[in-house]
This record gives C-alpha cells, sequence and structure tokens, in this order.
C-alpha cells in the first residue's frame, strides 16, 4: 500500500517530505484553479495567492509577481469586480439586506467604490422590496402572525437597521405604516 499523497499540482509525495515552492508556472495555475472554481474579486485572489506563498514558498529570487499574475488574470475577464459586486449585491437583496449591508459585503470582498457604485445605486433603487423580503423572511410588521408591543418593535426595528435597511423603512414596516406597505407603481 503506498502511503503518498497527491499535492495540488497532481505531482505525488510522501507523507513526510514538505512541498516545494512555487514557481510562476505553478502559481498562476494555482491561480487559474481558484477563479475557475470560485467567484472572488482582485483582492481575494491576491489575498489567495499570498497565503499561498506563505505555505509553500517562492523559488525566484525575488518577490512573487502576485499583483501582475492578479492583473493579468482580470484582463483576461475572470475576475470582474464590477460584475462580483452586482451578483453580491442582488443576492443580498433577495434575502432580504439592505444598502448598507450590501455596502459592508462590498467593503469586505475588497471590491472598490467605484467597482460597487452601480450596483450599490441598483440596491438602492430596490430597497423597499428587500425590506419586504427580510421582513417576510423574519415575520416582521405585516407578516407576523401576533401583534409586537413596543419592545418587540424595538428589537424588530433594530434586527432592520443591523440587516443594512434605514431606521425610516426598518420603523414604517414594523409598525405596519400604510404608505410604506403600498406599491409606489
Amino acid at each position: 500500500m503506498d502511503c503518498g499523497t497527491i499535492g495540488a499540482m497532481g505531482q505525488r509525495r510522501t507523507r513526510t517530505e514538505a512541498p516545494k515552492p512555487f514557481t510562476l508556472e505553478q502559481l498562476e495555475q494555482t491561480a487559474l484553479f481558484y477563479v475557475g472554481r470560485y467567484a472572488t474579486t482582485r483582492k481575494r485572489l491576491g489575498d489567495y495567492l499570498r497565503r499561498k506563498i506563505r505555505e509553500r514558498g517562492w523559488a525566484g529570487n525575488d518577490d512573487a509577481p502576485i499583483d501582475a499574475i492578479v492583473e493579468r488574470i482580470a484582463a483576461s475577464g475572470y475576475v470582474d469586480d464590477q460584475q462580483f459586486a452586482a451578483m453580491k449585491v442582488r443576492s443580498l437583496a433577495r434575502r432580504g439586506y439592505g444598502t448598507a449591508r450590501a455596502r459592508q459585503a462590498l467593503f469586505a470582498a475588497g471590491i472598490a467604490a467605484e467597482d460597487g457604485e452601480k450596483a450599490l445605486e441598483e440596491s438602492a433603487e430596490s430597497e423597499r422590496d428587500a425590506a419586504l423580503a427580510y421582513a417576510k423572511r423574519r415575520k416582521l410588521g405585516p407578516f407576523s402572525s401576533t401583534e409586537l408591543d413596543t419592545d418587540q418593535q424595538r428589537k424588530a426595528i433594530a434586527a432592520m437597521c443591523r440587516a443594512g435597511h434605514s431606521f425610516q423603512i426598518a420603523r414604517a414596516l414594523v409598525t405596519g405604516s400604510v404608505d410604506f406597505l403600498q406599491d409606489e407603481s
């Protein structure tokens, strides 16, 4: 029985043998494998490659050209921060999260403000629908089976604010304001 394992690049090595440091070709292949498997941003791809270099080391004499690899992959269209931002914001809106929460998620993903601007504008346009989706999922406001007392209303409003909705929208929805619940069309 063979005690070897297969490494990330398909090379067989024994359990006691440390993985060899990355070469430029192996680092590029690792980056392509990552973007092929995960929707990602430039920042996340760069962070992933830096982590891999810390784990295995770098075979070259100079620093690893991580930024150049990330830019080359982005120029090829495999990484698109604007498209990632739009996808992330739409996903959060479907789950009922507001614009403020979407802005936080884009910041955490390393999306530059100009790349996420258009997606956040679209999120602001659908803020009402996202708030309703959140309230429905959490059974708040008009979707609650029981009447909420003042303390429960305060907690529900706080939950909606944490989900990225403005205080005005949260209060109107939780208290059942007729103006908010009317269709805007």
